[in-house]
């Protein structure tokens, strides 16, 4: 049950450039989890897209500067290894990168942040219930070998 919530600075991506950055952020979130990319996982995958206003954003608690970027990545405890993690951040800075037009090794490369976020055992709930790590890695095998049929 992975949630991505994107900040971008309004008007740095073209509606072409934020459908694909959502739809490859799940996809690459997906990858890294070790989940199925199948519908199911892809229904319980979501991703905003937050647009940020210009003078909404302080650097140093001051306005302006140079776009900003801040992905926050919330999976459940235990779902990245911190190798998955590296890799993870490091995709979805070239990502946010491609999407935005910046130069992922240049100067700006530090104005894309990416925060995995994970929550204990116990503390997601969905449909009025608390779901389980274990729960989600048993749907996934039954999800892999329905794919795999």
């Amino acid at each position: 049950m992975p949630l991505i919530d994107a900040y971008v600075p309004a008007g740095t991506l073209s509606e072409e450039a934020a459908a694909q950055l959502l739809d490859d952020l799940a996809t690459t979130l997906l990858r890294w989890e070790g989940a199925p990319d199948t519908d199911f996982f892809r229904e319980i995958t979501w991703v905003y897209l937050h647009e940020v206003e210009p003078g909404r954003v302080a650097v140093g608690g001051r306005p302006g500067g140079a776009p900003r970027f801040r992905i926050n990545v919330t999976v459940p405890a235990g779902a990245l290894s911190d190798r998955r993690k590296a890799g993870l951040v490091g995709d979805v800075h070239q990502l946010v990168a491609a999407a935005a037009g910046i130069d992922p090794q240049g100067e700006r490369a530090a104005h894309i942040w990416t925060l995995v976020n994970e929550v204990p055992e116990g503390n997601w709930g969905a449909g009025g219930q608390v779901i389980r790590f274990a729960d989600l890695k048993n749907l996934s095998a039954v999800e892999r070998q329905s794919a795999d049929a």
